[in-house]
Order: structure tokens, then sequence, then C-alpha cells
């Protein structure tokens, strides 16, 4: 069977997805909208701060933090759609941007708190070694802008975040694999990262091609692996992350971005920031 025999044929999808990202950026009416992914949430306070003067340099001052634990950039300029050279390069300089090709491809949330307080496993190895095969592989530079992996590290807090790939970590040592809306095979954390990406490369496999192609695992035909019973412990759930001091740290509301100020404050008082799918940082 052809890939492209293998999309849904009840799936409505006319069109690529246009999730904007650095050299995809979107024309919104004050101007181009530019998403940084940041992989796991994890920055360093000293690239935050880069990007905030990014934005105080060529945009509107300010950087956002998305749902998806992302940074996004407003009101930049644009030369025939897409940004100047000047200022794909500026937002390059951050460290944020380690490759071009891969703009849209590194959509990677991960439980904030992971290694730092609670859950069941450190997951920042994880995905760190996912994010490496996602950048050193050419074919995965074409996962839509919208695939996501999440990873969860047992406490439960992306369990409505699972539209593509994933886990549930079980313990310390292992994890279930999440492939859409089913679960998959029970793995050691070390093995994660190849298995992710693996299942990725068979996503970009059986999508199909052009306008109708699949932005989402749950709009295959086919399984890309054989459905399984959750674990036991696997089907956890916990609320969203609360503002305010939380494990020695402080998870602060930006529902209105970050200015250069701010960020600038924070480089000088942390090596480390972690962006949350709660339009919040761990500081």
């Amino acid at each position: 069977m052809r890939a492209t025999d293998l999309r849904d044929p009840g799936s409505t999808r006319t069109r690529a997805d246009r999730c904007p990202g650095v050299l995809r950026p979107w024309p919104a009416e004050d101007g181009g909208l530019a998403r940084v992914r940041v992989p796991g949430g994890r920055l360093t306070a000293s690239a935050l701060a880069a990007l905030a003067a990014v934005a105080h340099g060529y945009g509107d001052g300010r950087v956002r933090v998305t749902a998806r634990a992302n940074l996004q950039l407003r009101g930049l300029p644009l030369v025939d759609g897409v940004l100047p050279e000047e200022v794909v390069a500026a937002i390059e300089a951050t460290g944020l941007l380690p490759s071009r090709a891969h703009d849209l491809a590194r959509n990677v949330m991960v439980s904030p708190l992971t290694g730092l307080a609670g859950g069941r496993a450190d997951l920042r190895p994880v995905a760190a070694g996912l994010d490496s095969l996602l950048l050193a592989d050419p074919a995965l530079a074409g996962l839509p802008g919208r695939f996501l992996f999440t990873l969860d590290d047992g406490r439960g807090d992306l369990a409505d975040r699972h539209p593509d790939l994933g886990l549930v970590a079980l313990d310390e040592r292992t994890a279930q694999v999440r492939v859409g809306s089913t679960w998959g095979r029970v793995l050691d954390l070390a093995d994660a990262p190849a298995a992710l990406a693996g299942l990725a490369l068979l996503f970009l496999d059986r999508r199909g091609s052009g306008p109708t192609a699949a932005w989402h695992v749950d709009e295959l035909a086919s399984a890309l692996a054989a459905p399984q019973d959750p674990a036991p412990g696997a089907v956890v759930r916990s609320g969203p992350l609360p503002y305010g001091p939380v494990a020695g740290l402080t998870h602060v509301a930006v529902t209105d971005g970050i200015d250069r100020a701010t960020a600038a404050a924070w480089a000088a008082r942390t090596p480390e920031v972690v962006i949350t799918p709660w339009h919040g940082v761990l500081v």
C-alpha cells in the first residue's frame, strides 16, 4: 500500500499546516509573528534575555509564552512575507535556532518540574536525546509545525496534551509510550528517544503528501504501533502548575509577555529558566 493510501479517508484536511516559525512567520495585523521552539521549555536565562533584546530591537518589545511552552515574537518586519535575514540571524545568535531546516519540527513539551521536584523520573535526558535525534535527521525536519511530542514524568500534568507521540513515566527507569490517543509499549527510558524518533519517521512515511497530508497521528487510517492497554500507573492526571512559589522556585505568570528589563533581571539571578504550558516561567 502506498503511503498516500494510509490517510484517514474521513479526514477533511485540504491544506498544509500554517503553524508559524522563524523561517515561516505569520503575517499578523501588527507585523510578523515568529515562533521559537524551546524543546522541554528549558533555556538559559541569558538566551531568553538575548531574545528579549531581539524583540526590543525589531518587534513590539515583548517575548510571549505559548500554550506549548514555546516563545513568540510579534511586530517583526516582513519583506515578501519573510523576516529579513538580519532578524533571522539575530534570533539565531541567541542559540535558540540551532537548525533552520528544523525550525518547525522541535515541538517537545515536558513536565516543567521534571528533575527539579516530584515526578517519577527525570525526563530532561530523554528530551535532550530526542531533540538531538530530531536535529540530526534531515527527514524529521519534515514534521508538521503542529506535530507535538509530550513527555509526562508521571505526575499527570500533561495528561491532556497527547495529540501525537510521547510517553508517561511509570518509574525512574521505565515509561509507556503514547501514540496519538492510544497507548503503546512499555520501554526503558534510555530507549525512549530512539523509539519516539522512529515512530515520527513512520508517521512521515504514512502521512501522505501535498495539501491533504496528515498533521497528527490520529489522522492516519492505520495505527503506527499495535495499541496496548495502559500499564498500572500510566493513567494519571493533575491540574496546571499554580502560579507563585513552588519547589523553591517561582512560577511567574507572563500572559502579557516578557520585556527586556525583566529578562535581564532573571538572567542576573539564575542560569536557567523553564517555560511552562500555562503561559508562565519557572524562575
